[in-house]
């Protein structure tokens, strides 16, 4: 698992940071959290194929959060794109894409899905299952989260002890199941062991709120919004963003392991005053940069 952001500036992008896009790459899965102007170009940058993406969940339709939908969907449509593009977002997310392509022309019609996310988990398959919850900005807004399942796992050491060679048995046991083994039964639990699945948290846009702990709950990385520092906090609320402390306290209130601080406001040539007002909660505080990447 990679993740890799693409853009961490607020409304306004800078000369070092493009309005806000974070891929997260799992397997044969690419999911894109929000897709700002330029986002297809930060995705070449970066040195990840557009046709990677498999799924772009939007948080909101203000514009720095989608301007580059219409640009890395044009360009989709003259790749060898194989796959069915699937695009989440919140109430009205359809009607908006439709009205993006009657005010582009697009010369190839890209094959995708647009579904509207409630709250709760919208997407599940055998290796994860992705929830989103409202926010609170002033329109209708939405925090995702990415959560692995639990992993079955041999464990090597109890396998050799029982004297079980590679092979059928062993993925039997991975699944879970008993075997029989020179006339003695044994249990999966015996020889196996659990590997709790990875958590991300994706929040952008929003004021603190009660939704803010129950995205970030026990994350591995959470990726949160610190538009401004805490001396600003009033005019975050006044529109509708958060400080870097009230990312920091929700990091420590909710269990996080990591917090990285995202969606900065241009003001700030640098982010250490942000990183420090967070690190007054929570010690475990990075900024994230442009083309920076974490792997979990």
């Amino acid at each position: 698992m990679q993740i890799t952001f693409l853009g961490t500036s607020s409304m306004v992008p800078t000369k070092e940071r493009n309005q806000m896009a974070v891929f997260l790459s799992y397997g044969s899965e690419g999911i894109l959290f929000d897709c700002g102007e330029g986002t297809q170009r930060q995705l070449k940058i970066a040195g990840i194929s557009l046709t990677k993406a498999t799924k772009i969940l939007i948080s909101h339709w203000h514009g720095d959060h989608v301007l580059g939908l219409p640009g890395l969907i044009q360009t989709l449509s003259s790749m060898d794109y194989s796959g069915k593009l699937e695009i989440y977002g919140p109430t009205g997310t359809k009607k908006r894409m439709e009205m993006m392509f009657e005010a582009f022309i697009f010369d190839k019609r890209l094959d995708f899905i647009v579904k509207e996310v409630k709250s709760g988990i919208f997407f599940e398959n055998n290796d994860f299952q992705l929830e989103a919850h409202g926010l609170e900005h002033g329109i209708e807004t939405l925090g995702y989260r990415f959560v692995e399942k639990d992993k079955r796992k041999i464990d090597m050491k109890k396998v050799r002890k029982l004297g079980i060679p590679p092979g059928p048995l062993l993925g039997k046991l991975q699944d879970g199941k008993s075997i029989e083994f020179n006339g003695k039964k044994i249990d999966a639990d015996e020889a196996t062991y659990t590997e709790a699945g990875k958590k991300i948290a994706y929040i952008t846009d929003t004021l603190h709120c009660d939704n803010c702990y129950k995205i970030a709950q026990d994350a591995d990385l959470l990726m949160c919004e610190a538009t401004y520092s805490s001396k600003l906090e009033s005019k975050g609320e006044e529109y509708g963003h958060m400080t870097a402390k009230q990312a920091g306290q929700i990091a420590n209130k909710s269990n996080a392991k990591q917090l990285v601080l995202i969606h900065f406001s241009a003001r700030y040539k640098n982010t250490q005053e942000l990183e420090e007002d967070a690190r007054d909660i929570f010690d475990n505080v990075i900024c994230a940069k442009d083309f920076m990447k974490i792997d979990l």
